[in-house]
């Protein structure tokens, strides 16, 4: 049935590849992967019969689902996956945590990271709270900016119910890194959180030495 599932979507794909807009697609991503230039919207209506409930794999078959499409070199697949796993977040195990940072730390850069951070991670510990401070722990200490980025906008649509202590110690942990993703994360953060509660992203930005880039950020939509 996997192996059925995935071979639908590669012949679907590889119907409306463009060679022209894939050229202009890994340009723009650095050359870091490969494309078959499907654009967003086309790639979505593609898309639509693969994720319609009747038709998706069993939760059980979700993680090797989404690590064979991972490893496939097109970046249409890892954008596909990730939102075929965010299909399941209504079915939530312990677990899960495990696949998301594999998606993390694999084939990294902004483009499948933000959604997984804000998507996959915040669904997942709104369900299991109590893994917040462990996880959030451990991918501060990593050294890897990604899981790094993930500790920080986790909490990005969380709106009245972002925990502001634990923002303020994430951020307060990455200050002095030189790292762009990084510096733009806690800009981002802020900027989101302020549409909820300016007074509180006023007061913190004005007591923490924040990068040029992320005070500019954080109080953009405020000033």
């Amino acid at each position: 049935m996997m192996n059925d599932f995935i071979k639908a979507l590669e012949i679907e794909f590889e119907k409306h590849a463009n060679d022209e807009i894939a050229r202009g697609q890994k340009a723009y991503m650095k050359n870091r992967f490969d494309f078959y230039g499907i654009k967003s919207p086309l790639r979505r209506e593609i898309q639509k019969p693969f994720l319609m409930k009747k038709y998706l794999p069993p939760k059980s078959f979700l993680e090797e689902t989404v690590k064979l499409l991972w490893e496939k070199p097109q970046r249409e697949y890892q954008y596909f996956s990730q939102e075929l796993a965010f299909k399941y977040v209504n079915q939530p195990e312990k677990n899960d945590v495990e696949l998301i940072e594999y998606m993390i730390t694999h084939k990294s850069w902004w483009d499948t990271v933000d959604f997984i951070a804000a998507k996959l991670a915040g669904a997942y510990f709104k369900n299991y709270p109590e893994q917040r401070e462990p996880f959030v722990e451990k991918w501060l200490d990593s050294g890897n900016i990604w899981l790094q980025r993930t500790s920080l906008l986790f909490q990005l649509n969380y709106k009245d119910n972002l925990d502001t202590e634990m923002l303020s110690y994430v951020i307060n942990a990455l200050l002095g890194s030189k790292e762009f993703f990084i510096n733009k994360a806690i800009g981002w953060i802020l900027r989101q959180y302020g549409k909820t509660n300016p007074e509180w992203v006023i007061a913190f930005t004005n007591a923490t030495p924040l990068s040029n880039l992320s005070r500019k950020e954080a109080l953009r939509l405020i000033s």
